[in-house]
């Protein structure tokens, strides 16, 4: 089958300047994401994963390289980008509509068609009933699916996710990682997600990315196939048979386990 390359990172390095010196953060990086597909990236930490996502969406020029979005160069922000931090980030004095409609009121589209839009949204992702309410009322959970929400208000084509699972608990987190997997995947969205979670990474997604320690360079690239019964989603991926396998590989590959 055919697939259209959608995000092009081509020889990317990173380096940081400060009082002490220079410091390589990610050294010749290349790779694509395909349309509709889901790509997680793990690595040790502080090895560059955020700032590979910081250059994809335009806040940060890489030292050499460039990333190209449907064929065309990044240079400064993207209104097609849409990124999804670690924190949800919600306005606590705000309802959660009003939090979702943020964005568009930032833009300058906040028109009867795209309210409409948002409150569609909102119901089919189980947030009917609580437009309402403020974010203090909500589960980190429900947060974070706001959060994603707001997000997806703007129509971004591409989603960048920085670990955004990581201040929930772990059965949150499997339930939050189950509901916003199948809502990228709904609204057909190509995504670039961050996380050190090696199961979250694999169940979720595509590809999954392995780098290296800093200055950060591709270990290698898995290509996942997993073989789900009934409808695929991230909680039955974890129980198919070539999980484990995968897992073992990227932990190997990771070389950050106690020998």
């Amino acid at each position: 089958m055919l697939t259209e390359k959608f995000v092009e990172i081509k020889n990317i390095s990173m380096n940081y300047h400060t009082l002490d010196g220079e410091t390589e953060a990610l050294d010749h990086l290349s790779f694509d994401v395909n349309k509709g597909e889901i790509m997680a990236i793990v690595g040790p930490s502080g090895c560059g994963k955020s700032t590979i996502l910081s250059i994809i969406s335009g806040l940060l020029k890489p030292t050499s390289g460039e990333v190209l979005i449907h064929r065309k160069v990044v240079e400064g922000t993207n209104k097609s980008v849409g990124y999804m931090f670690q924190s949800d980030h919600l306005f606590r004095w705000r309802s959660i509509l009003e939090n979702v409609l943020i964005g568009l009121e930032i833009q300058k589209k906040l028109n009867e068609e795209n309210i409409h839009r948002v409150h569609k949204l909102l119901d089919t992702y189980g947030l009917k009933e609580f437009k309402n309410h403020y974010p203090n009322q909500l589960s980190g959970g429900m947060r974070q699916r706001v959060a994603l929400i707001r997000t997806l208000a703007i129509e971004p084509e591409l989603l960048l996710l920085d670990e955004p699972f990581s201040a929930l608990d772990y059965q949150s987190r499997l339930a939050v990682s189950d509901d916003i997997a199948e809502i990228i995947r709904k609204e057909k969205k190509t995504a670039i997600m961050v996380t050190h979670d090696i199961a979250e990474a694999i169940s979720m997604s595509n590809r999954v990315i392995v780098l290296s320690n800093r200055p950060a360079t591709i270990k290698n690239i898995h290509d996942i196939q997993l073989t789900c019964e009934g409808e695929a989603n991230p909680i039955k991926c974890r129980e198919a048979p070539e999980f484990r396998h995968y897992f073992n590989r990227i932990w190997k590959e990771l070389d950050v386990y106690v020998q």
